[in-house]
């Protein structure tokens, strides 16, 4: 039922989707300018028969959407003190099963320099590959990227995933993020 629903919702709204659903990885979803991210990966995940797994913040889940949003794979994040939440989330993704978490990796809608890296360090600590989502307004088009296993050189896989992100620009394009992480320029930012 949600598969069809999805499936004509995105029809209706004249938005494209390409690329299959992965099966199971850290799924940066990106860029992410708008509350209707959300909702369109909502939507594309169900297209694809996936349920979705998604970090939100916990100020949103204390809301009246948080009933709605955790009966609709959302998980509650505590961005002070994440690490239970995330060591819930190894062991899940240790179980063997099918296991698909989708994560922000800007962490907020606004336009910042750098992206969470948390995407980077579950997928590392899991064993899973990362998998690259993606919105691009301008295009009306949403879907999936490629999927890499994380190498440990933090540069050279963001480099990957900067491609991949090049030429999307998101809902608005003024508040995207470039793909990059504070961890990379530690090597670069020391005086040699």
């Amino acid at each position: 039922m949600r598969k069809a629903f999805a499936r004509l919702t995105l029809r209706l709204t004249r938005w494209h989707t390409v690329g299959e659903v992965p099966s199971a990885g850290i799924l940066v979803g990106a860029p992410h300018t708008s509350n209707w991210d959300w909702v369109a990966m909502l939507l594309l995940m169900w297209s694809g028969g996936v349920p979705p797994r998604v970090l939100i913040k916990a100020e949103i889940m204390r809301t009246p959407l948080g009933p709605l949003l955790r009966a609709n794979g959302g998980i509650s994040l505590d961005r002070d003190n994440p690490g239970a939440v995330v060591r819930d989330l190894l062991a899940e993704a240790g179980r063997g099963e099918p296991f698909l978490l989708i994560i922000a990796a800007e962490g907020t809608r606004k336009k910042r320099d750098y992206w969470k890296s948390g995407f980077y360090r579950i997928a590392r600590q899991s064993g899973l590959p990362i998998s690259l989502g993606f919105i691009d307004g301008p295009t009306h088009t949403l879907g999936f990227g490629p999927s890499f296993m994380p190498s440990g050189d933090i540069r050279a896989d963001m480099d990957l995933v900067r491609a991949f992100y090049a030429d999307k620009g998101g809902i608005h394009p003024e508040r995207r993020t470039e793909p990059r992480l504070r961890e990379e320029g530690l090597a670069t930012d020391r005086p040699t």
